[in-house]
């Protein structure tokens, strides 16, 4: 993650003809500065600091089982049929021995994770990227990839959980773990925080898009983009 945001940060990304609200943009990015400062960031910090590391990683790894499941929906509707077999493969896997996703025995016995996201989904249809959006709560998105949260949240295992405080405790433990693994990027962020966050974030999604090698720190549920650091 350190390495990525130096990358994106020192990166010649001109954004504007891509950001044509951001007189909308600006106030929510510090909005939802307001609420991480106050709420999300020490809240995190607490779980990193009290949380046993073994904890920590089986919390890390249940959450990325259950993005496995999605990966593979979107790898099928993307017909990548070997990735989604794989991704099938890993949940079959980590579910079983390794205890409910809490090991990631799949990626020890070398089954490689195939990271998408349904805004990838939407981009292989060859749906345009749209504007850059910042949305309240959850950050930095294009129209694309916002329409994809949508549908990856809906699709999720978590969200299909019928008792809502066990559902929505489930979403903040995820969205707490996220964001506590984030804290060492903090400091990495200079300048115009909300320039510099937008270009990361728009340069990050279109190398994803366009099958880079950089892993997507920024897709919506595995490393969860939380702008407001």
């Amino acid at each position: 993650m350190a390495t990525l945001l130096l990358a994106c940060a020192s990166a010649s990304v001109d954004a504007r003809n891509d950001d044509p609200l951001e007189a909308i943009n600006r106030p929510l990015f510090v909005m939802n500065d307001v609420i991480d400062r106050g709420v999300l960031k020490p809240v995190a910090r607490s779980y990193d600091r009290v949380v046993p590391r073994p904890a920590k990683s089986g919390v890390s790894n249940f959450f990325a089982n259950l993005l496995d499941v999605t990966n593979t929906l979107n790898s099928l509707l993307q017909w990548r049929l070997g990735e989604a077999g794989t991704s099938a493969s890993r949940v079959a896997v980590n579910s079983t021995l390794g205890m409910f996703g809490l090991f990631d025995v799949a990626s020890d016995m070398g089954i490689k994770r195939e990271r998408t996201d349904f805004g990838q989904t939407l981009a292989v249809w060859g749906v345009p990227e749209g504007p850059y959006i910042m949305v309240p709560l959850l950050g930095p998105r294009t129209l694309r990839s916002g329409t994809g949260t949508v549908f990856d949240t809906l699709a999720s295992p978590t969200a299909q959980v019928d008792q809502v405080a066990l559902r929505n405790s489930m979403f903040f433990l995820e969205l707490v773990s996220l964001r506590a693994q984030l804290l060492e990027a903090d400091q990495l962020i200079s300048g115009d925080r909300y320039i510099f966050v937008r270009d990361a974030y728009l340069q990050q999604r279109r190398s994803f898009i366009s099958g880079g090698d950089v892993q997507d720190d920024f897709s919506d549920y595995e490393d969860d983009w939380a702008e407001e650091f």
